[in-house]
């Protein structure tokens, strides 16, 4: 049995860590999809390593409550992926009201610090419309799980979404490869996930 046989044969069983590495191992592939169904004019306005990292976010979040014992897993990272790039589609082309040089790159979070950032950005990310508590104590949470993360996953967390600093950049300023980074800040993301319990699924 392959490498992938044998990660997929893992995540369909719920394992995080074998998405982390699946999503490593078919992230060219996966980009390419991507870049591919952005089309010029969106792609002029964010990058295909953008909506990867969403797509990351979300299967990590959902991997536990999806059904993948009859389907290809790198079909369900393209589902997620288009998604995602229509709600792109619909930030930027159909809100034609807003001013288009106050737009924010996607991804990139509110707050006035940096982990306050990265809070703005997970509690969003996280957030359903049937959770009965409220966001402030949602992000209280998040904060003290994030202070359980090493200090390596929070730095790279926090260049990726306060900054929007592209992976491939993030493995320059941590010397480490765009592969390793991929892999930790979705292992960051289950990490959290674990952490913050059943409330944030």
């Amino acid at each position: 049995m392959d490498e992938e046989a044998v990660l997929v044969e893992k995540l369909r069983k719920g394992d995080t860590e074998a998405l982390a590495q699946y999503l490593n191992l078919r992230s060219r592939h996966l980009l390419a999809y991507i870049e591919r169904q952005l089309g010029p004019a969106l792609r002029r306005k964010l990058e295909p390593d953008d909506i990867f990292q969403e797509v990351s976010i979300e299967v990590v979040r959902s991997l536990g409550s999806i059904d993948l014992s009859e389907r290809d897993p790198f079909s369900w990272l393209c589902q997620v992926a288009e998604r995602r790039i229509i709600d792109a589609h619909r930030k930027f082309f159909e809100a034609q009201k807003r001013d288009a040089g106050r737009e924010s790159p996607l991804g990139t979070p509110g707050g006035d610090s940096q982990h306050a950032a990265i809070v703005d950005m997970l509690a969003a990310s996280m957030t359903t419309a049937s959770q009965a508590f409220s966001r402030n104590l949602r992000e209280v949470k998040l904060f003290e799980a994030l202070q359980k993360l090493p200090e390596d996953q929070r730095e790279a967390l926090r260049l990726r979404y306060v900054e929007a600093m592209p992976s491939k950049e993030i493995a320059e300023r941590l010397g480490k490869s765009d592969g390793a980074i991929r892999v930790m800040l979705t292992r960051s993301l289950g990490k959290l996930q674990e952490l913050l319990g059943p409330d944030f699924q």
